[in-house]
């Protein structure tokens, strides 16, 4: 295992995340969660670029389960928290799976 049991990276970046929620908020909140918990040492949260899943967002990985999340709001971030980052149990309602690899942006998100 790595440094970490597990890496969060929420996107920050690109054309659309972060027009469809506070996304800066998220990673704060997310950190901040995370160090309430104990997981200061366990788990890493951090700001990422575009993913190339623009219209999708806002959205999340997390590693190296390869769990993504999308459409993500503020007010799933507590769920997440205890679910995940604290349960290791992903948020089944917001996985992400486009069915395509790679880039997948909605054609209307420029």
């Amino acid at each position: 295992m790595g440094q970490y049991e597990c890496h969060v990276f929420v996107c920050t970046g690109g054309e659309t995340c972060p027009t469809q929620g506070d996304v800066e908020q998220f990673v704060k909140y997310l950190r901040a969660e995370a160090f309430k918990a104990g997981k200061k040492d366990d788990v890493r949260i951090n700001k990422a670029g575009c993913f190339s899943q623009c219209g999708h967002g806002p959205m999340m990985v997390f590693y190296p389960e390869n769990v993504w999340y999308a459409g993500v709001q503020a007010s799933d971030l507590p769920e997440i928290v205890q679910s995940h980052i604290v349960g290791g149990k992903p948020v089944e309602r917001l996985l992400y799976a486009p069915g395509v690899k790679g880039a997948n942006k909605k054609p209307d998100a420029h």
